[in-house]
């Protein structure tokens, strides 16, 4: 499966265009306009490919030229940036999926963002799905907020004098985004999550509404917080038993029978041999990069700094995945090779047990 992510991903991608139910349609049909999709990388292109299943119109910019082709064949429009994209007539929401907060920054308030769109804005609705600083998700909610100036005819939300801005990071990774089940974690007013919640219901299972604008974003960086040290211990526990002449199967299934269960060592195994259709039974080749993971773990100790939070556990993984992106030699690894790269640790003995679920795949808050 990872090893062929990207033929997978573009077969994917065509299946959930020509593929799948179309019972959710009528819950937005009201909206009568084009959704715009700023990001369409791994996980915003099979993103707005569902939008496209569902029978709206999808207009999308990326800066890879490639990625926005894909999905031009799929029957979205593209245009040259952010800006023309809020000034398109017809746009009536714009979601974003992007890999940090300087590249969200820049596609709402940079010298061609959205909110640069001259004659005023066509879009009421912008929703950013990136995960990013919340501090950043507050500020710029504060400043769409105050952004009132929307196109003649353009349509409103709930009676908003301006555009509504919500955040709706992810969780469920490339796989989830294919078939459609992500969980949005939501910040942002009532009115605005309840106006995004059929949109987002037609690329997701889950919408849930956390708080105020950046509530969303603080949920999906305590997740893989929690996520990360999670392999790292998971790791650091298969790595001695190995070393100490056990099979690490054979601990994996201690584990996984006893109070150290979790996620990491039961679905998404860092030791080869263990789990097929994981990371680590190619190589770390797909998954999570170990770049992210070390990315959302510095959001991590951001927010903890600004909130005066000791987080000494995250502090030491973030160390530890920097050093397995140091170890790799600048390839995109999944995290999971901390196993490999920081402890050393052995392959299984026996062959690879199936889970017998799908794929597990991990979350995603890049573009590429």
């Amino acid at each position: 499966m990872f090893r062929r992510a990207a033929s997978v991903l573009g077969a994917a991608l065509r299946a959930t265009y020509t593929t799948g139910s179309q019972c959710k349609r009528s819950s937005v049909l009201d909206m009568q306009g084009t959704i715009g999709f700023i990001g369409v990388g791994n996980m915003g292109a099979p993103m707005a490919a569902n939008l496209l299943k569902a029978g709206l119109p999808v207009l999308v910019f990326d800066r890879n030229p490639a990625a926005v082709d894909k999905l031009v064949k799929l029957g979205a429009q593209a245009v040259g940036s952010p800006q023309e994209m809020g000034e398109t007539p017809g746009v009536t929401a714009v979601l974003s999926m992007l890999p940090s907060t300087e590249h969200v920054a820049d596609a709402y308030e940079g010298p061609q963002g959205l909110l640069k769109a001259s004659g005023g804005l066509q879009p009421s609705l912008l929703i950013d799905s990136s995960t990013i600083l919340p501090t950043y998700t507050s500020e710029l909610a504060q400043r769409i907020a105050t952004f009132s100036m929307l196109a003649a005819g353009a349509r409103r939300v709930a009676g908003a004098p301006g555009p509504v801005f919500v955040d709706a990071p992810v969780s469920g990774g490339v796989i989830g985004a294919v078939a459609g089940t992500l969980t949005f974690m939501c910040g942002g007013s009532a009115a605005g999550v309840r106006a995004a919640k059929p949109l987002l219901r037609l690329m997701g299972k889950a919408v849930e509404h956390l708080g105020e604008p950046g509530a969303g974003q603080v949920a999906k960086i305590c997740n893989n917080l929690a996520m990360g040290v999670q392999m790292a211990a998971v790791s650091e526990a298969l790595a001695l038993g190995g070393a100490m002449g056990l099979d690490p199967a054979a601990l994996t299934g201690v584990i996984n029978s006893s109070s150290a269960r979790c996620w990491c060592s039961e679905a998404y195994n860092p030791v080869p041999g263990v789990l097929r259709d994981v990371p680590a039974a190619h190589g770390y080749r797909g998954g999570f990069n170990a770049g992210f993971m070390s990315k959302d773990l510095r959001l991590a100790l951001q927010l903890a700094g600004t909130a005066g939070q000791p987080l000494p556990m995250g502090e030491r993984a973030a160390q530890l995945y920097q050093q397995v992106i140091d170890a790799s030699a600048g390839e995109p690894l999944d995290f999971g090779a901390i196993y490999k790269f920081v402890y050393n640790g052995r392959p299984a003995d026996g062959r690879p047990k199936n889970t017998g679920e799908k794929p597990a795949v991990c979350e995603h808050s890049d573009s590429a």
